[in-house]
């Protein structure tokens, strides 16, 4: 089961963020740059869309809580963050020091 939360998390962070950058490229961007923000956005739908189908294919998958694993995930994120930022500060404070 934790692989499947893995993978679900894998594949929705992936298609999000090549969403995001997509939009953000095509919008910004010119000439080619342009182009790639398209095809960044077509491969991240494309891979929600694999992700979906993947779940309509094999009914195991279906046990997977997308709400629970996306709360999961989120939490996992904002907990490796704190725990960066505080390193960081740490860092910074003892290399300020001496």
């Amino acid at each position: 089961m934790q692989l499947m939360e893995f993978l679900t998390i894998l594949l929705m962070t992936l298609g999000l963020f090549l969403v995001l950058a997509g939009v953000f490229t095509a919008y910004f961007g010119s000439g080619k740059s342009r182009t790639i923000g398209v095809v960044l956005l077509v491969v991240g739908l494309l891979i929600g869309i694999i992700w979906v189908g993947l779940r309509w294919m094999d009914p195991s998958l279906i046990n997977v809580s997308i709400l629970e694993t996306i709360w999961v995930a989120f939490l996992y994120i904002l907990a490796a963050l704190i725990g960066a930022l505080i390193a960081i500060g740490v860092f910074l404070l003892a290399i300020m020091k001496s």
